[in-house]
């Protein structure tokens, strides 16, 4: 490759830097600098003096952003957890070949193709304590034993990840089936020859061979869930009592109803934060070993 093509080809990468400079790099960079500031919208007489660390300081001894935390971390792990596990059992259905398997494969993504707000809006009517679909399978007619889902706090998580689970666990079921149609069919049938037996086959064949597959999906469903606001938003506002008040939920409460601008920017670049190392820990410490052991 000569010189002249070198050039001609990193200008051809211009374009596409620029675009995820402009939209990518510029609001992270002018979150940080916000989160270095004392900004308080609707007091612009205060002005906006440079406070360094102090957001993040009042950030770490502030006890509803510790709890919001906890329950963004029982939010990602409960989710997570499930929608991998329903998507493996998804993906092993779909994966065989029957009449229908089409229509199938096509209803299983219509959750996931559902916009979050509408899933969202279609789960908060489910779980109405007055006409809800939920309370009448359990309760029948009998109303006066409803269940109010939404508005206690034992409860209201609960059904925010029951929400979550069933709109992306479909995605969850995408990613592995994609890991499962690489794996060759004659390693099955030698190992049938062999005399193994369903449960030995998925063993020692196919959940091997599916995990990177499954890293994949977990890399990819660990960070959504961390960023989760819609769900939240849409169906409890964060209540009741702070009990599906997650991260991101709290950050736009501080930002846009309080007017702590730079308090909520400093709330916004803590979880990017969260979710960078993650991710990074994800590929470095686990995925090398689950590609290892896959070839």
């Amino acid at each position: 490759m000569t010189r002249k093509d070198q050039n001609f080809y990193l200008g051809l990468l211009v374009p596409a830097t620029a675009v995820l400079l402009l939209f990518i790099a510029a609001p992270i960079v002018h979150s940080i600098f916000l989160s270095f500031h004392r900004i308080i919208i609707g007091l612009p007489q205060l002005k906006t003096p440079f406070v360094g660390l102090d957001n993040y300081r009042e950030l770490l001894n502030d006890p509803v952003a510790r709890h919001s935390f906890w329950i963004t971390i029982i939010f990602v792990g409960t989710t997570t957890f499930f929608e991998l596990l329903i998507g493996i059992l998804l993906a092993l259905l779909i994966h065989h070949s029957f009449p229908g398997r089409g229509a199938l494969r096509a209803c299983v993504l219509i959750p996931w193709a559902i916009p979050t707000v509408v899933s969202a809006q279609m789960w908060r009517f489910l779980f109405n304590d007055a006409y809800g679909v939920i309370n009448y399978v359990i309760f029948g007619a009998n109303t006066s034993q409803y269940i109010p889902w939404l508005a206690l706090p034992s409860t209201a998580l609960l059904s925010i990840v029951a929400a979550d689970i069933w709109k992306t666990s479909s995605f969850a079921a995408l990613l592995i089936l994609a890991g499962l149609q690489v794996i060759p069919e004659e390693l099955y049938q030698a190992a049938k020859v062999d005399g193994a037996v369903v449960w030995q086959r998925f063993l020692h064949i196919t959940w091997p061979l599916i995990r990177p597959a499954l890293l994949v999906a977990l890399l990819f469903r660990t960070i959504d869930a961390f960023r989760v606001f819609d769900l939240a938003f849409v169906m409890t506002q964060g209540g009741p009592a702070d009990a599906t008040n997650v991260l991101q939920l709290y950050g736009y409460k501080k930002m846009f109803v309080e007017g702590w601008m730079g308090y909520g920017s400093a709330i916004s670049v803590c979880i990017f934060i969260m979710v960078m190392v993650l991710a990074i820990a994800y590929v470095r410490m686990v995925g090398r070993r689950l590609l290892e052991a896959s070839v």
